[in-house]
């Protein structure tokens, strides 16, 4: 072996220096689909198999003690119903229709039955109330902690799939709902966990911030949305959920599809409370919809033909426009001052 190839070997990367994305990127590219019926691995909010009529959905998502959920603040039965809820959203943003999950449990030796009956409550729930089934998993025991993984299957007719890659420049860019929100309840969380720390005879001061809490402990999937195309006869161009926030979607639409894109700051949607909450915390509250994330709502692209019928869509803002690659992927502000996006979402590598 030659000492170039020594160093190699002995090289050592930090994932650090990749981050999420970058690692996924990495580990990734060398994926070859083998199947006929693998339509579509790696890189949308799912996978996409061919099942004869139809094309059938699968998406996993992994939610790990101390990085993805504090149980501090976090009961275990909305941590159960969030974590269906958060995968459903990766087949609703294939425009698809979820049926079924799958959930794989690791858990120490510090949590009672009585604990994991409460996590399966949510569970369940979050199944009854999206018509899901669940139908088998894997349970086991862990070290530290809790780590739970879901992974949900679902339907898309074939000529009605939402990929990542499918937008054009002149697309129109779609939100659903509105953004920033889950961000700002996790930082009163977060602060209120602070304080308790230090004085644990204060009692948490939640009071006029449900609405906000509620975005980050038990998100909605859109499947309001989905119902919607299908009534109206539209099929967005291209789609994601938004779980690492505006920007970083944004950002892989533009990558996946080959487009620049200009999203106007004043169209972006912002609760009241919203824009209340991150002006008391000291932030800008379209830093908090660019880069909050955990929102679950979907970012889409139409095409120009169907602006009327989105016109009429409820909940649903158009916030800009895709743009040939040359322009890039920019923020026009209020102000009229042009801003290139850039994804500074979590990076769950750092510690």
């Amino acid at each position: 072996m030659t000492p170039n190839k020594e160093m190699d070997n002995n090289k050592r990367t930090d994932v650090n220096e990749l981050g999420e994305f970058g690692l996924i990127d990495h580990l990734t590219e060398n994926i070859v689909l083998q199947q006929s019926s693998s339509i579509r691995g790696v890189g949308d909010d799912a996978a996409v198999l061919d099942s004869g009529q139809q094309y059938t959905l699968v998406t996993t998502d992994l939610l790990v003690e101390g990085i993805h959920f504090d149980l501090a603040y976090t009961p275990l039965k909305h941590l159960g119903y969030k974590a269906v809820v958060v995968n459903l959203s990766d087949i609703y943003a294939m425009n698809g229709v979820p049926q079924q999950i799958t959930v794989g449990l690791a858990i120490s030796n510090r949590y009672s039955v009585e604990a994991l009956e409460e996590l399966y409550s949510g569970m369940l729930l979050a199944c009854e109330l999206y018509g899901v089934d669940l139908v088998g998993g894997d349970t086991t025991s862990s070290p530290r902690g809790m780590t739970l993984s879901i992974t949900a299957i679902g339907k898309c007719e074939k000529n009605a799939v939402a990929l990542r890659s499918g937008a054009r420049p002149g697309d129109i860019i779609c939100v659903t709902g509105n953004l920033g929100a889950a961000y700002l309840g996790l930082q009163i969380l977060e602060r209120e966990k602070s304080i308790y720390s230090e004085s644990p005879q204060i009692q948490p001061e939640l009071s006029g911030f449900e609405y906000l809490i509620e975005r980050i402990l038990k998100p909605e999937a859109r499947k309001d949305a989905v119902a919607w195309f299908e009534q109206n006869n539209v099929i967005p161009t291209s789609m994601i959920d938004i779980s690492d926030g505006l920007a970083s979607e944004i950002i892989h639409l533009c990558k996946q599809s080959g487009t620049g894109a200009l999203i106007e700051e004043s169209k972006v949607p912002l609760h009241p409370l919203t824009e209340q909450t991150a002006i008391q915390f000291n932030l800008d509250p379209i830093t908090c919809a660019l880069h909050g994330g955990e929102d679950y709502e979907l970012l889409f692209t139409v095409a120009p033909s169907d602006f009327e019928a989105i016109r009429y869509m409820p909940d649903v803002f158009v916030i800009g426009e895709m743009k040939d690659p040359r322009a890039g992927i920019a923020l026009v502000t209020t102000g009229g001052q042009y801003h290139a996006i850039t994804a500074q979402g979590w990076n769950h590598f750092k510690s």
